[in-house]
Formats: structure tokens, C-alpha cells, sequence
């Protein structure tokens, strides 16, 4: 696969960033339905969240074994059988809320058997995209497109995850599978494995687990302070989105198709964000660290001014600014930590990275439900914290002209 530009790997990348968009489909398309669920099965706003929490709590345990595994036996043999899960998963979520009185423990196993699929599969899309370029130049656009294709799906589940729910309430967790056979045909028709994966099948778990430990050695610092930041993002991304979803149902009486279109402004502008900063950012890690500032500076600042008793229009607004600084951090990360690491090891810090944004995504939901069911009313102030120390760790910790990746 090396030697090749963006150009010449459309249909490997295409395939790729299906992925992603099927990953985010099966789990952001649920948070506009959340309420919907609550009513239809009788659980609180803290239930309804473990939806999204129990599929990224596995995904962060797992997602380590599966980078492992992908430089051990090769990206595709790990991707596709962990795609074929997700699908499983989503017909068990799906059959439970069809066919049972009481269904939100076999929903929540549905859900459990997605999150193992998903530890395969997002994860190691980023060390296979990182496989397939030297430049790393292209290395930096090809994951912009990833990003930017997990992006769309995040603009997309809402509208879609609300019109399906219009005609069955647990239809979207039946097209799951569907979205899942589709990539599983596409990534089996135009992803070509690497040609060095060969050597990489050979090498011992004791070597890799010495590599491993050197490369933390020489870039602990930027790389622990990278997986914090990638954390902080989509702890904030995915807490103002479940809140945002509560408070159209609840406060501006918005529902079905309209209310996914509201939810999926602000993800619209991260997605042109990430596809800007993906094609911008080049090759240049010193640039990478101020893109970075920017980004989570630009994703902090609109959330102090939130006032949740406010319009819909100066909501959305402030909304849509943070994505756009979510959208700039996130590609970023991506490729300061795929750039930075040797490739025999690449699929594993990278799930270890991959592994820090579910703890991110899992860990939003619930704890903003804490906020919304106790009528904390600091909750956007806390947000822009958040923000604030992600802009601290990145400007302290991050040292491009000192510690460049060895």
C-alpha cells in the first residue's frame, strides 16, 4: 500500500471511512430517540443514557486487544469479524424491544455485544489509514476524511435515528446490522492489506510489549496528554448533545424529523471543521499542537455564555461554534498520534487513544443526566472547564520541537 497518494487509495479510503460513519450511526442515532425510549419502556433519563454508556464501557476495555491484535494478524481479519458483531448486536436490541415486556437489559446486552464490535473496528481504521501512505502529508488528509466521515455520521444520526423512530421506535437499532453489511462489503472488496504486515505477524508479544514500553518512554508526555484531550472532546461533545436532545423535546417541544435536524446543526459545522483541518494541517506537528489550542479554545468559549432558559436560535448558535472547535481538535489528535508512532505498534497506541475518546463518550451521557435530574444549573460552566484544562494540558504538555516522535 506505500508509495500511494490520497488519490490513487479513494476506494480504500471510501471504504474505510465507512466505518466510522457506521459506528457513529449505531450509536449517536440513539441519542435524539433516548427520550422516546424512556416513555416507551418506563426507565429514567439516567437509564436511558447507559444506552450510549455500556457500548463505549466495553469498547475502552477491549479496543487495546483489538489494535494488538490488528498488527499482530492484520487490520481486515480484525475489522470485519468485528463488524459482523455489531450487526448481531443490533438485531438483539432490536428482536428485545420488538418482541418483550421488559426489554432494557436485553437491549443493554445488544448494546454490549455493539460495544465489542466497535473496539474492532473505528479503532483500527486509523493505523490502516496511517499504513497506506509514507507522506505524511496524505497520512494527515487521509484521516481527515475519517474524521470528517465519523463527523457526517454524527450530522446525519440524528435526522436519521428520528425519522426511523417515526414509523417503529426500535427501528433504528434494527438497521444496524444493515449499515454493518454494508461496510463489511465494501471493506472487504477495496481495503488491500499492507504488504509489511508479514513481518509484523512475526514479531513475539514480549518484543512488542518492549517496543511498547520504549515508545512510552520517549513520548509519554504528548502522547498521554494527546488521550486526555481526545477524552475532554467527546466528554463535551457527547454531554451537550444529550442535554441539547432533553431540552428540545422538553423545552422547545420539538419531535421526529425536525428535532434531528435542530440536534444535527451544531454537528454539521464540527464535520466541515474536521474535513478543513484534516486538509490544512499538513505534515507540521508544531502546527498541529496551535490547531489543536485553537480548536478547544474555540470549543470552550460559546459554552460559558449558554443559558439554557434562552432562545433556540442562540443555542443552537453557541452550539454550533463549540463543534466547530471540537471539529478542529479532534482530526488533529488523529494525526499528531498516527504520525508520531512507528507502524509495527501503530494499531495499538492508537486503540489505546481510540479507547480514551469512548471513555469520553461513555462518560458524558450519565454524568449530565446527574446535572439535568438535580437541576444543577453550572452545568455549561463545568463544559467550559473542561475545555479550559484540554487547552492547558495541550499548551504544557505538547512540545513538537522537543519531542518529536522517535
Amino acid at each position: 500500500m506505500e508509495g500511494k497518494n490520497v488519490k490513487d487509495k479513494k476506494l480504500d479510503l471510501m471504504a474505510l471511512a465507512s466505518i466510522p460513519l457506521v459506528m457513529t450511526l449505531g450509536n449517536s442515532m440513539l441519542i435524539p430517540i433516548l427520550p422516546i425510549i424512556e416513555k416507551e419502556i418506563g426507565i429514567s433519563a439516567f437509564q436511558s443514557s447507559l444506552i450510549i454508556t455500556v457500548y463505549s464501557i466495553v469498547a475502552i476495555l477491549l479496543i487495546p486487544f483489538a489494535g494488538y491484535l490488528s498488527d499482530k494478524i492484520g487490520r481486515k481479519k480484525v475489522i470485519v469479524p468485528s463488524l459482523i458483531i455489531t450487526g448481531i448486536g443490533g438485531l438483539i436490541s432490536a428482536f428485545a424491544a420488538w418482541k418483550l415486556d421488559n426489554p432494557f437489559m436485553m437491549i443493554l446486552i445488544g448494546r454490549f455485544l455493539q460495544g465489542i464490535g466497535a473496539s474492532g473496528a473505528f479503532p483500527v481504521v486509523i493505523p490502516t489509514v496511517g499504513d497506506m501512505f509514507d507522506d505524511e502529508s496524505d497520512v494527515s488528509a487521509g484521516l481527515g476524511l475519517i474524521e470528517t466521515s465519523n463527523t457526517f455520521g454524527k450530522v446525519l444520526s440524528p435526522i436519521i435515528g428520528a425519522l426511523l423512530a417515526m414509523f417503529i421506535w426500535f427501528l433504528p437499532f434494527l438497521f444496524i446490522p444493515i449499515f454493518s453489511g454494508i461496510a463489511i462489503v465494501l471493506v472487504l472488496f477495496f481495503v488491500k492489506a499492507p504488504k509489511d504486515q508479514k513481518q509484523e505477524k512475526k514479531q513475539s508479544f514480549k518484543k512488542f510489549l518492549q517496543l511498547i514500553k520504549q515508545v512510552f518512554r520517549d513520548n509519554g508526555k504528548w502522547l498521554v496528554s494527546t488521550f486526555l484531550i481526545g477524552c475532554i472532546n467527546m466528554f463535551i461533545l457527547f454531554g451537550f448533545l444529550f442535554h441539547f436532545s432533553s431540552l428540545l423535546e422538553k423545552q422547545f417541544n420539538l419531535e421526529g424529523v425536525i428535532k434531528g435536524m435542530v440536534l444535527a446543526i451544531p454537528l454539521l459545522f464540527l464535520c466541515i471543521a474536521s474535513y478543513a483541518a484534516g486538509k490544512k494541517i499538513g505534515e507540521n506537528k508544531v502546527v498541529m499542537k496551535w490547531a489543536i489550542l485553537t480548536g478547544n479554545a474555540v470549543g470552550g468559549i460559546p459554552l460559558i455564555f449558554i443559558q439554557t432558559d434562552g432562545s433556540l436560535f442562540f443555542l443552537s448558535f453557541l452550539l454550533s461554534v463549540a463543534g466547530i472547535g471540537i471539529g478542529i481538535s479532534l482530526p488533529t489528535l488523529d494525526a499528531l498520534i498516527t504520525e508520531g508512532i512507528e507502524k509495527d505498534i501503530r494499531g495499538t497506541v492508537t486503540s489505546l487513544y481510540s479507547s480514551m475518546r469512548f471513555l469520553g463518550v461513555a462518560a458524558g451521557p450519565p454524568i449530565i443526566a446527574i446535572f439535568i435530574e438535580n437541576k444543577i444549573d453550572w452545568m455549561y460552566y463545568f463544559l467550559a472547564g473542561l475545555s479550559a484544562i484540554a487547552l492547558l494540558i495541550c499548551f504544557f504538555a505538547i512540545k513538537p520541537g522537543k519531542e518529536e516522535a522517535k
